[in-house]
């Protein structure tokens, strides 16, 4: 009788080929100076993965100029009232989610507005789905679940650039007219050579062998923060480093919104707390109504003639003296 050896197995199943990829791969390195890490003091193991973080800024710096160009073309979009959507799957996709989630309170944006899919749905935030990453089909249906516009912008996310649900994403967006991003950690990725804008963090083998979260997730959460951060300073969501666009659905949020006031205008509390009840607790308004001298009325049309942005609107209001 002919045994099956588990080589024969792995060949046969496909998975032969995939272990060829990831051997490849950059973030799938295995690194023999550590592996013996596991035998080291915790100071020392803690000592090592804090200088493996600190490669992490230098890396994501090599890669400005094509994090920039992509951050200008979102904005254009979303100016034109396109949605910025993350598509990613695992680690990748939870960080799309969280960054997409942070958006409404500090920018007040509409939770529709930036979207984050994460494959297998809300359910893999904390529980892998089988199979789901794995899927092109998957991400197509996603976004066209969302009814995607050539205005729109939609990032795929991937450490490797190798993930189907990633790839099939942008490709989707791609036939659709929308804008593009490829954000990986491996260079000469599949995924960034199907978008209009591949980002290209090289950060290196991480600490574990193909974990993932790890640096790679570090470099994929500073490129992240700059997409929407900055992409919300060009659509006039801050007023110089002033969150003015601010959600206050909270205490601290409420007492965030006054001293936003206060370091904007030099008012005082009195006239703080007046300019936000003749705005409705608009912290953009109510500094329009402080330093434009108009009332609450006219700052919301100065604002909606200005496209929400605050210097704009200053420029045109008439003060009186």
């Amino acid at each position: 009788m002919t045994s099956t050896t588990d080589a024969d197995r792995t060949d046969s199943d496909g998975y032969g080929e995939l272990r060829a990829q990831l051997a490849t791969l950059t973030t799938e390195a295995f690194r023999p100076e550590l592996a013996e890490i596991d035998q080291l003091d915790t100071i020392e193991i803690a000592r090592i993965m804090n200088g493996e973080d600190q490669s992490v800024p230098a890396a994501v710096g090599a890669r400005l100029p094509e994090i920039a160009a992509a951050i200008d073309g979102t904005a254009e979009r979303m100016a034109r009232g396109g949605r910025l959507i993350y598509a990613g799957a695992g680690t990748a996709g939870r960080l799309g989610v969280l960054d997409a989630s942070e958006c409404p309170p500090t920018f007040n944006t509409d939770p529709s507005e930036v979207i984050g899919l994460i494959a297998g749905g809300p359910t893999a935030m904390v529980k892998a789905v089988e199979g789901a990453e794995d899927s092109k089909e998957l991400a197509a249906a996603d976004l066209d679940a969302l009814d995607l516009t050539a205005d729109d912008t939609v990032v795929g996310i991937s450490a490797s650039g190798r993930t189907p649900y990633a790839i099939g994403a942008v490709e989707h967006a791609r036939s659709k007219g929308a804008l593009t991003i490829g954000l990986s950690c491996n260079a000469d990725s599949a995924l960034g050579a199907a978008a209009e804008h591949g980002i290209e963090v090289v950060v290196g083998p991480e600490l574990l062998t193909g974990s993932t979260r790890l640096k790679a997730g570090t470099a994929q959460k500073l490129v992240l923060n700059m997409l929407s951060t900055i992409t919300m300073i060009r659509l006039g969501k801050t007023y110089g480093n002033l969150m003015v666009d601010v959600r206050a659905s909270n205490e601290k949020l409420r007492a965030r919104s006054r001293r936003i006031v206060s370091l904007a205008t030099g008012a005082s509390d009195e006239e703080i707390e007046a300019a936000l009840a003749a705005t409705d607790g608009e912290v953009k308004n109510a500094i329009l109504t402080i330093l434009g001298q108009v009332d609450g009325p006219t700052a919301a049309a100065l604002l909606t003639a200005s496209d929400g942005h605050l210097r704009a609107a200053l420029a045109t209001a008439p003060r009186t003296t």
